[in-house]
């Protein structure tokens, strides 16, 4: 199986460790995985933002550079949604299979017990994208559950948004920042060490309200979690 990865622009910019975790987890498993240097933005911010044009082209590009692969793992639900559900109606035909890794892992590899070792108290924050177009249900937390000496705790109101998403928190500060207070706090009741989902963009919404709130806990990719042994 030719296996690629689309790094995404939050990740490719912020968090690179991210994408190095997925590729760490798939070697694991015995797979090469390629990056295409012509990868770019899936246009997700163009398209919701009324740049079509704009979307059109990057998505254009996107097929063009992944087309020749059989899977195209993205460490993002709101950026695989983007691909699955909008290219469609922006540039018609079909496009690469793209998954979320918890998708690859658990549907298309058929994993769940990747030998990760996390000795910590975590809490699971499912994305909108996620939850919503992806409907990755309990994937995610199946890969969880399988880590070793990891102590996973329930989100409470965890399908509540977190208040990111993308422009509306530049939009919308105000109930961005409200929803968002809303969603520290229920972390913070967990009492949780590290506050985990499949969206960086999601997370690093939630990390600057826990560190305004002064709370200990952290923010981590699952991907990260997965790859530790």
């Amino acid at each position: 199986m030719r296996i690629a990865l689309f790094i995404t622009c939050v990740n490719d910019l912020l968090f690179a460790q991210t994408g190095q975790a997925v590729v760490r987890i798939l070697e694991r498993l015995g797979h090469q995985v390629d990056f295409p240097a012509e990868q770019t933005c899936c246009g997700q911010m163009h398209a919701n933002s009324g740049y079509r044009d704009e979307a059109i082209g990057l998505a254009e590009r996107f097929v063009r550079t992944f087309q020749r692969y059989d899977a195209v793992v993205a460490p993002s639900g709101s950026c695989v949604a983007m691909v699955r559900e909008s290219y469609p109606r922006l540039i018609g035909g079909a496009v690469p299979p793209v998954y979320e890794l918890s998708e690859l892992l658990v549907d298309v590899l058929g994993v769940t017990d990747l030998g990760a070792r996390f000795p910590h108290r975590v809490t699971y924050h499912p994305t909108c994208h996620g939850l919503r177009m992806l409907r990755l249900g309990d994937r995610p937390l199946r890969l969880l559950r399988a880590v070793r000496d990891l102590e996973l705790v329930e989100l409470p109101g965890a399908e509540e948004c977190c208040g990111f998403g993308g422009t509306f928190a530049l939009k919308n500060a105000d109930v961005s920042a409200a929803v968002l207070a809303d969603k520290c706090a229920a972390v913070r009741r967990t009492g949780a060490e590290y506050v985990t989902a499949a969206d960086n963009s999601c997370l690093m919404h939630i990390a600057g309200g826990l560190s305004r709130a002064d709370s200990a806990t952290k923010a981590i990719h699952y991907a990260e979690i997965l790859a530790h042994e």
